[in-house]
């Protein structure tokens, strides 16, 4: 199977306020299944928002809290759900990605590698280790989250050490810097000839609005689908044989120099 359905669950987040979240989650997620996607992704730390003072009081540790309630949903919906929560681990909090296929079974996890030092996460949150990749029947896709988008590195290497043919990115990211979440969105789809699926949040929080401009692009850098400002589910069909089409059209990873250029 080369072809997904896949849904951008854009939403709202209210600060802290956990069950009102999980409620706009949970109706997203049956929105999405009730229109055939495949996978929905929901924003970057969609239960709390940017409450990391209180973060050890929201983080569950996975497979519970939250993390059960959305493997719950996914298995009632018979849907895959991808969007990152505060995680416990051990004695450290993590802003952790997990995906959840359409059994409830948790498929991947990424732990955000890149802390956003103007939000503070840096104080509050424990770094990630390694890059992490989910393993389809068609491929790979490789999982990120927000602030990774400004780093071309990881994604390189899921395109070439992993042959991830799709990125899945869950973010939280500011309406005054908009125009860089779509120029960097298209630029990593056009450089690695990959299909770049990102859910944004939007409105405020916090004291902060979001960009909202969820969207999916395609291998060429074409916006298959992209939402506006205010809360909403998108859904398109996208074929991963696409980004086949493409490399062999313009092979830019056999033509790559890194000996010439690495750097470290």
């Amino acid at each position: 199977m080369s072809k997904l359905s896949i849904s951008l669950g854009q939403m709202q987040i209210k600060l802290a306020r956990v069950q009102d979240n999980l409620a706009t989650a949970q109706r997203l997620i049956a929105e999405a299944a009730s229109q055939n996607a495949d996978i929905v992704l929901l924003p970057e730390l969609w239960s709390t928002g940017y409450d990391l003072e209180k973060a050890g009081d929201y983080a569950d540790e996975l497979g519970a809290g939250m993390f059960a309630q959305i493997a719950a949903a996914a298995r009632r919906h018979s849907i895959a759900v991808f969007g990152s929560l505060l995680e416990r681990r051990g004695d450290q909090i993590m802003n952790c990605a997990a995906y959840y296929d359409a059994s409830g079974s948790l498929g991947a996890v990424y732990r955000k590698i890149h802390l956003f030092r103007l939000f503070d996460e840096h104080k509050w949150l424990g770094e990630g280790e390694a890059p992490a990749t989910l393993a389809f029947p068609w491929g790979a896709a490789g999982l990120s989250i927000c602030y990774d988008l400004r780093f071309p590195e990881l994604f390189r290497r899921y395109a070439v050490a992993q042959g991830a043919k799709l990125m899945l990115l869950c973010a939280e990211w500011p309406l005054i810097r908009v125009e860089h979440w779509r120029t960097l969105l298209i630029a990593r789809a056009i450089e690695n000839q990959c299909f770049v699926v990102a859910t944004n949040s939007c409105g405020e929080t916090g004291g902060t609005v979001f960009g909202g401009h969820s969207m999916i692009v395609d291998p060429w850098g074409r916006v298959i689908i992209e939402a506006d400002e205010d809360e909403s589910l998108l859904s398109a069909d996208i074929d991963l044989a696409e980004v086949d089409r493409v490399r062999r059209q313009i092979p830019v990873f056999e033509d790559r120099r890194p000996d010439a250029y690495l750097v470290s």
